[in-house]
C-alpha cells in the first residue's frame, strides 16, 4: 500500500458533526456518556468514518503511550544540559554547544504549524508514528554521532519530529475522550511533560557520570521508549481522519502545506535567536551584523504573515482560527507561562547550586545548557534540590485538570496561574547566598504549584472552543506560539545574565578575567576562579540572577492579557455566557 493510501483518508463529514465552522456541542455532549471499542464501524477501506471512544482498557493504554512519548519530548529539550562538559571534552567544539539546544528548538518551532495541516489530511495515528519515527531517527543519529557537526544535524531532525509528536499526542488525546474528560487526561500529560524537563538534567547526570552508559544513553533511551510507544499506539488507537474528509489531491495538498512559508519562517527564527544570543555578548548591539539579523527576522516575519494572509484556508497558520479569542487567548497566555517556566526553571536550578553546593560553582554560556564546573557536588544533587518545584507542579497539574472534568470550566485555574507565578518568580528573586532552606523550597513550591495550574489550561481551550475539524490546527497554533516565545524568552534571559554577569564581576571582582572564564573547558572552569574571591564572585553571580529573575516575573504577569479573553465555555458542552468567538 502506498504511502499516500495508507494516510490518506477520504470520507464524508460524521454524521455527529456540521460542515460548518461552528461547534456542534450538543452532538459531542450526546457522545460523551458513550463508550465503544476503537476498532468498531470501520469503512470500506478499513479505516473508522468517525472517531470511536477506546473502551477503558484501550484507553488506559493509549495514555500510557502518550504520556511516555511526552516524557520522552520533554526529556529530549533538557537532558543534554548535564552532558555537554564530556561532549565539549569529546569533540573539542566548544563553538557548537549554542546549537546543540538551538538546532533542536529552531526545527521543532518552524515545523509545529506544517505538523498541524499533515494532521487535517491524513490518517491521525499514522501521521503521529510518521513523527515518532523521524524522532527516533534524529535521537540514533545523535546517539551515535562521530563528530560534533553530525550532533548537531541529529538534533536538529529529532526536533522536526518532535513538533508533530507533541501536538500529535493532545490531538490523540482528543479523538480518545469525549471533552469532559480531556482536562484530566491533558493535565496528566502536562504534567508528565513537565516532570520531565525538570528531570532531564538529573537523569543526564546519572548517564554523564557512569563509565559504561556515558552521555550517549541521553539519546539512546528514547529508542526502546520511542518504540513502546508506536507499538501500543498501533494496535489499540483505531484509524481516522483529523480534519475534514472530502477528497483533496496530491497536489492541492501539497500546495496546502505551505511550503514557502516554512522556507520564509526558518530562517526568519534563525535570525532573530542569533541576534538575541549574540547581541551584546559576542557583538555589541549596535554591531552590523546584530542589525542587519535582527532587520532581517523583521523583514522575514513580516513576509510570513503577509504569505499566511494571502493563503486564506491553505496557511498553516489560518486567520479563520488565529481569530478565535480562545486560541489568540490561550496562546498569549501559554506562551508566557511556558516561557517564565523555563527560563526561571534553567535559572533556578543555577542559583540552588551557587547558594548551597559547597565551593561549588556552575557556568551558564548558551541556552539551554550549562557549563558545570561543580567541586563537591554533582548534578544530580542539584536535581534533587528542584524536587519541590516537581511535586507541586505534578500534583496541582493533574488535581486541576481532574477539578476541570468536575466543574466543567477552566478559565478559574489561568487567573490562579497568573497569580501564583508571578508572587512565585517575585520571591525567587530574593533569594540571597545564605538564604534558608525554607525559603528556596517554598518559593518552589509556590511557583510550580502556579505553573501547575496553568499548563493544561492552553490546550483544554483549543479542544473546547473549535469544531474537532480544527483541533489539529488550532493546537498547532498555541504549541507553536509557546515554543517560540520559550526559544526567545529564554535566549533573553541568557543575554541579560551574561551582560549583568560580565558587569558585576568588573565590579566587585575585578581581578577575574572574564573571558578566561567562558573562553575555558568546561571541566576547567573551577580552575579559572581564585580562592580569595570566591565569595565576590558568588555575590556577583547572586546579583546577576536576580537581575534575570526579573524576565520570569514579567512573563508570569504578562500571561494575564492572554486569560482576559477566554471565554467561560464548559468541557461538558454547555457555554457560561453568550459571546461570540470573534
Amino acid at each position: 500500500m502506498a504511502l499516500r493510501d495508507l494516510l490518506s483518508c477520504n470520507q464524508p463529514p460524521p454524521s455527529g458533526e456540521s460542515s460548518d465552522s461552528d461547534f456542534d456541542r450538543n452532538a459531542i455532549e450526546n457522545l460523551d456518556d458513550k463508550t465503544v471499542d476503537t476498532h468498531s464501524v470501520p469503512d470500506s477501506n478499513g479505516y473508522d468514518n468517525e472517531p470511536q471512544y477506546p473502551n477503558k482498557l484501550n484507553l488506559f493504554f493509549i495514555i500510557l503511550s502518550l504520556n511516555m512519548a511526552l516524557f520522552l519530548v520533554g526529556l529530549d529539550n533538557t537532558i543534554i544540559s548535564s552532558a555537554i562538559p564530556k561532549i565539549t571534552d569529546e569533540f573539542h567544539a566548544l563553538s557548537d554547544v549554542g546549537w546543540y539546544a538551538s538546532a533542536y528548538m529552531l526545527t521543532t518551532c518552524s515545523f509545529q504549524l506544517m505538523w498541524g495541516k499533515l494532521f487535517t489530511f491524513y490518517i491521525v495515528k499514522w501521521t503521529w508514528l510518521v513523527a515518532m519515527f523521524i524522532f527516533e531517527v534524529g535521537s540514533l543519529i545523535c546517539a551515535v554521532a562521530p563528530s560534533s557537526t553530525v550532533l548537531v544535524i541529529g538534533r536538529a531532525i529529532a526536533g522536526v519530529g518532535t513538533g508533530g509528536v507533541s501536538n500529535g499526542c493532545f490531538l490523540l488525546v482528543a479523538y480518545s475522550a469525549p471533552p469532559r474528560q480531556r482536562p484530566t487526561l491533558i493535565g496528566m500529560m502536562g504534567a508528565m511533560y513537565g516532570l520531565a524537563a525538570i528531570a532531564g538534567p538529573l537523569l543526564g547526570g546519572v548517564f554523564t557520570s557512569s563509565a559504561k552508559l556515558t552521555w550517549r544513553f541521553c539519546f539512546y533511551i528514547n529508542l526502546p521508549l520511542g518504540f513502546v510507544c508506536a507499538l501500543i499506539v498501533v494496535f489499540f488507537m483505531s484509524s481516522f481522519s483529523g480534519g475534514k474528509t472530502s477528497k483533496v489531491g496530491l497536489k492541492e495538498q501539497v500546495k496546502q502545506m505551505d511550503i514557502p512559508g516554512t522556507l520564509i519562517l526558518l530562517p526568519a527564527i534563525i535570525c532573530l535567536l542569533l541576534a538575541l544570543q549574540w547581541g551584546g555578548t559576542k557583538y555589541p548591539w549596535d554591531n552590523g551584523r546584530i542589525i542587519a539579523l535582527l532587520v532581517l527576522a523583521v523583514v522575514l516575519l513580516s513576509v510570513f504573515v503577509f504569505v499566511e494572509y494571502r493563503s486564506g484556508e491553505r496557511a498553516t497558520l489560518p486567520f479563520r482560527v488565529l481569530k478565535n479569542r480562545n486560541i489568540w487567548g490561550s496562546s498569549i497566555f501559554g506562551s508566557s507561562v511556558v516561557a517564565s517556566f523555563f527560563t526561571m526553571l534553567y535559572y533556578v536550578c543555577f542559583c540552588l547550586l551557587l547558594v548551597y553546593v559547597p565551593r561549588g560553582l556552575t557556568f551558564l554560556l548558551q541556552i539551554p545548557i550549562w557549563f558545570q564546573a561543580i567541586k563537591g557536588a554533582t548534578p544530580i544533587k542539584s536535581g534533587v534540590m528542584t524536587l519541590p518545584l516537581v511535586v507541586s507542579y505534578v500534583i496541582f497539574s493533574f488535581g486541576t485538570g481532574s477539578l476541570t472534568s468536575v466543574l466543567g470550566y477552566y478559565v478559574q485555574w489561568a487567573y490562579l496561574t497568573v497569580i501564583l507565578a508571578a508572587v512565585g518568580t517575585g520571591l525567587l528573586t530574593t533569594l540571597k547566598v545564605d538564604s534558608s532552606h525554607a525559603e528556596w523550597i517554598g518559593y518552589q513550591v509556590l511557583f510550580g504549584a502556579g505553573i501547575g495550574c496553568g499548563m493544561q489550561t492552553a490546550f483544554s481551550a483549543p479542544q473546547t472552543a473549535l469544531p474537532l475539524e480544527d483541533i489539529p490546527v488550532g493546537t498547532a497554533i498555541v504549541m507553536f506560539v509557546e515554543n517560540l516565545t520559550s526559544a526567545i524568552m529564554v535566549s533573553v534571559a541568557q543575554n541579560v545574565f551574561t551582560n549583568q554577569l560580565k558587569t558585576n564581576l568588573g565590579e566587585y571582582a575585578t581581578a577575574v578575567d572574564y573571558g578566561a572564564i567562558v573562553s575555558a573547558g568546561a571541566t576547567e572552569l573551577q580552575t579559572q576562579v581564585p580562592e580569595k574571591l570566591y565569595q565576590a564572585v558568588l555575590f556577583a553571580y547572586n546579583k546577576a540572577l536576580d537581575q534575570t529573575f526579573y524576565v520570569g516575573v514579567a512573563l508570569a504577569c504578562l500571561g494575564i492579557i492572554g486569560v482576559l479573553s477566554l471565554e467561560w465555555i464548559s468541557v461538558k458542552g454547555k457555554k457560561a455566557t453568550g459571546s461570540n468567538d470573534a
